[in-house]
């Protein structure tokens, strides 16, 4: 070999390894980007606009203590409309065009659902940061908000137990509130209570007088309240109008917190009831600190619901998964992901290994004209989540689902009619 050619051979090689020198080091030091996935518009924004920033405000007290494996974490916010389709392909863009690390996101049950296959097919990870029906379990998904066993059922037996024996039941017309009221028929069944009138209407609907009609027919001694979204605003103002006090016929809502109280009006609420397992009245130090994070951040006009403080403690939770594992790939945090804990604003969150749900306290809250939550009864430790409602079997739910989901067109919420 020519000395020539021995000379060209080591050139190319010293050029090759520092290309690839490069492209290592420009992997090692890209940002990790996540998606945050949400309705900043339609008749969810009201929801959920509010949980972006909670998690904008983790990433950025991350990146400011340095990041995550030397990176940097990079949002990339993509708009789901208050729509499942838009959310499966906008979760598909994110996962093919942006290539994340992982998504956080979806409010309704219909998105989350809508997006699992498109999740599952991908081998992707989705942190979901909110209370939901169950009956479902996926090792793509991440459940920070709560299972039944964790707000739907203590409610029911609360509620039983402060003799409100005569419930009605409304929501919106898609998989959580149906689910969650079949959960509920069974439970006050065992427990011997009465169920005197169940009414749905169409997600962002606001014909809420026939239901409030019925309302005023039947008198319950109380009203579980599954809406979503800006719906809850015509429903409430049409209670009043029709003469239903919070103190004749309190409502125990599962989908109002302190955010959507700014929007439905505090006074209209006062001394109705939610439960959740966070509240922003919480009086322990952690939680008054992010409190006065978050208002310094955004205003101090602006308020924190639960669902923003899973999306706040989703974020850490996955970062401290992320550290474990090395590495930001989905198959490495996945392995890491269960057991993983963070002390955040509603206490201790633990990822139970099982079925990737977290450990919660129970809450139940009485709204203040402030829009603030008095809390009123709380679980005396974390409880195990359940994804499965006992009192029926696996095979039951699966037909249950199949039937909700067949009779709406294949989707997981009423089309309606058009």
């Amino acid at each position: 070999m020519s000395r020539r050619k021995s000379l060209t051979i080591v050139i190319v090689c010293i050029g090759l390894a520092a290309l690839a020198l490069g492209l290592f080091m420009t992997e090692r030091y890209r940002p990790i980007k996540i998606g945050l996935l949400h309705s900043m518009t339609g008749t969810m924004a009201i929801s959920e606009t509010a949980v972006v920033d909670a998690a904008l405000m983790a990433i950025d007290e991350i990146n400011a203590a340095g990041g995550l494996l030397g990176r940097q974490i990079q949002p990339i916010i993509a708009d789901g409309a208050s729509d499942p389709l838009i959310f499966a392909r906008e979760a598909e863009r994110l996962i093919k065009e942006e290539e994340v690390s992982t998504i956080f996101g979806c409010w309704t049950s219909a998105c989350r659902r809508t997006i699992r296959p498109v999740i599952e097919a991908n081998n992707h990870l989705l942190f979901y940061p909110v209370q939901y029906e169950g009956v479902e379990q996926s090792p793509n998904i991440v459940y920070l908000g709560a299972a039944p066993n964790q707000q739907i059922v203590p409610a029911v037996e609360w509620a039983l137990r402060t003799d409100r024996k005569r419930l009605f039941l409304v929501g919106s017309d898609y998989v959580f509130p149906r689910v969650a009221n079949a959960i509920i028929h069974d439970y006050v069944e065992k427990w011997r209570g009465e169920i005197v009138g169940e009414r749905y209407l169409l997600l962002g609907s606001h014909d809420v007088d026939d239901i409030v009609a019925e309302i005023v027919a039947r008198r319950p001694d109380a009203i579980l309240n599954t809406i979503n979204g800006d719906s809850n605003l015509a429903f409430f103002r049409a209670l009043r109008a029709a003469g239903i006090t919070s103190a004749a016929i309190p409502t125990i809502s599962f989908s109002i917190s302190e955010n959507e109280l700014v929007s439905i009006d505090a006074d209209l609420v006062a001394g109705d009831i939610a439960s959740w397992n966070y509240f922003q009245s919480l009086n322990e130090q952690r939680n008054r600190t992010f409190v006065a994070n978050f208002k310094a951040r955004y205003g101090e006009e602006r308020v924190i619901g639960d669902p923003m403080a899973a999306a706040y403690e989703g974020i850490y939770l996955w970062a401290r998964a992320v550290a474990a594992a090395g590495s930001s790939e989905v198959n490495n945090i996945r392995a890491k992901v269960g057991h993983s804990s963070f002390h955040g604003p509603g206490g201790i969150a633990y990822i139970d290994a099982e079925n990737q749900h977290l450990w919660k306290k129970v809450r139940i809250g009485r709204i203040r004209n402030n829009g603030q939550f008095d809390i009123i009864w709380s679980s005396d430790i974390p409880i195990r989540p359940m994804p499965y409602s006992p009192l029926r079997g696996r095979a039951d739910w699966d037909s249950f689902l199949k039937t909700l989901h067949d009779g709406w067109g294949g989707r997981w919420a009423n089309p309606g009619a058009g």
